[in-house]
């Protein structure tokens, strides 16, 4: 199951694991990493308490994660679950950490060492013309403001001479043995709901939690806020401006989450403003299940 930041995937997943006789595997990129539960919106205790949840806080800090890493972490987690004659319930916004896991990663090319070494010498802004000079297209397909992300794409796009996205869509298998659903809001909904948890966030204590966490790893550090809280301990920037720049990153990333599930997932989609009354009956029938 997934869809955007703030559409309520966490208490969901909880009753539709309750009633499948199920367990939690987080499929998050940031709420992997320890230390920061309050900014990466990882599940509260009232939930975990609920149904065991797997590859939540499990990483340090300090430590690097990728796609790869995850479908191994989670592909042991499934048999786990499975072998104790449970469902395992993945749940999570990190497209790329799933699609790994359901369709297998792109077989691509061994690393030019060389190529690898240019290309890290490059000035994030170089790296980013570089790419769009070459696929003008491949930017808007990944987080652009990200170096490490940016550097990967140009590498495997100089790499195979292939648009990026051809790349990306090749995938082993075809997901079937998965069952999904993608989780939605309507708009204005979701833009509220996301105003609130970033308000919650900041009312729970997440300019000491991320003083208390010191420097990070380049995964961990990543994860929206953490940097512009990081600014605003340094006095750089005011807790309004910090407040505002991280409720406008929080937007976005959901905006182009749903862009990224709608394309490269086929999972029916359970619209929760639609259907307050019933969304677990509706999830049980998407998901080939009936309630016991």
């Amino acid at each position: 199951m997934t869809g955007p930041t703030g559409v309520g995937k966490s208490a969901f997943s909880v009753e539709l694991a309750e009633l499948l006789g199920g367990e939690i595997i987080g499929a998050d990129a940031f709420q992997i990493y320890s230390g920061l539960p309050i900014l990466t919106a990882q599940p509260r205790a009232t939930l975990t308490r609920r149904v065991p949840h797997h590859l939540i806080g499990v990483l340090d800090p300090g430590e690097s994660c990728n796609a790869a890493r995850f479908a191994a972490m989670a592909r042991q987690c499934i048999g786990d679950i499975q072998s104790q004659g449970k469902v395992p319930v993945l749940t999570g916004g990190t497209g790329l950490y799933i699609k790994a896991l359901t369709h297998g990663l792109a077989d691509l090319p061994p690393v030019d060492p060389e190529l690898r070494q240019t290309i890290s010498n490059m000035e994030p802004l170089e790296a980013l013309a570089r790419l769009r000079e070459a696929d003008v297209d491949a930017p808007d397909q990944i987080d652009s403001r990200n170096p490490v992300r940016v550097r990967r794409a140009l590498e495997i796009v100089l790499s195979t001479g292939k648009p990026f996205s051809e790349s990306r869509d090749t995938w082993k298998s075809d997901g079937g043995e998965f069952d999904g659903i993608l989780l939605t809001r309507d708009r204005i909904e979701l833009r509220k709901r996301i105003e609130e948890n970033v308000d919650a966030m900041f009312d729970e204590g997440v300019i000491e939690e991320v003083r208390k966490a010191g420097e990070v790893g380049p995964g961990a550090s990543r994860a929206i806020g953490f940097r512009e809280i990081q600014d605003l301990l340094a006095g750089k920037t005011t807790a309004h401006a910090c407040r505002g720049d991280i409720l406008t990153s929080t937007r976005r990333y959901a905006k182009r989450q749903l862009t990224w599930f709608r394309h490269q997932f086929h999972f029916p989609v359970l619209d929760l403003t639609a259907t307050p009354a019933s969304p677990m009956e509706c999830a049980l029938r998407l998901v080939g299940r009936a309630a016991a």
